[in-house]
Formats: structure tokens, C-alpha cells, sequence
């Protein structure tokens, strides 16, 4: 599944929940999300990487340069305090808008 087919801002408020479990680096969030999704999401680099960007620049989320257990230079991401109360923001909003959508479709 593409960003395009999720509903806007799901990408990032999933990439920010990822974090909260420690510092990964982008491969590792998505192969996390595909995982944990049983294989439902797979985010491409085209769309994570850029949402990784946009978390950073806006506080939400640190980087800095590692080495992954491969021993390849990664960036890793860590939520930062200001991305934790987005999280719990974006995390009430989807909670509404997915009650909502429920409610519509019979399925609430």
C-alpha cells in the first residue's frame, strides 16, 4: 500500500508510534510497520524517507548518523519531546476521524 492510499497524516503519527519503542533507522521502520501490519503496509523509500525529513524539520523526531547491525552508516530516528505530544494530538484526531468513518460504514 502507498502513502496515496492512506489517509493524510497516517504516515507520520504511525512513524512517530514506531519510535516510541527507541531509535530506528528508516529500513527499520519499514520493515517494522510492514511486520507489525501483517504485511498490509509497506511504505516505500519514496514516501518514508521524505516523512522522515519533514518529521525532523519540524522537531518531532531526531537523527543522527550510526552504524547499523549490518555495519552500514544509517541515520537513526529518536521521537523527540515535541513529537511525543504531536503523537498524542494525532493519535486523538485518528481515534475521531476513524470513529467517524465507522459509524458511516455501519461498522460502530
Amino acid at each position: 500500500m502507498g502513502k496515496q492510499d492512506l489517509l493524510p497524516g497516517t504516515l507520520d503519527m504511525m512513524v512517530l508510534h514506531l519510535l516510541t519503542r527507541g531509535s530506528l533507522h528508516g529500513y527499520a521502520i519499514a520493515q517494522l510497520l510492514r511486520q507489525l501490519s501483517n504485511d498490509v503496509l509497506q511504505v516505500e523509500e519514496g514516501s518514508l524517507y521524505p516523512a522522515l525529513q519533514r518529521l525532523e524539520r519540524n522537531g518531532w523526531i531526531d537523527g543522527e548518523w550510526g552504524m547499523s547491525t549490518n555495519n552500514r552508516r544509517a541515520r537513526f530516528y529518536k521521537l523527540t519531546t515535541a513529537g511525543q505530544k504531536r503523537l498524542a494530538a494525532e493519535r486523538a484526531s485518528y481515534g475521531e476521524i476513524s470513529g467517524a468513518i465507522a459509524r458511516v460504514m455501519g461498522l460502530a
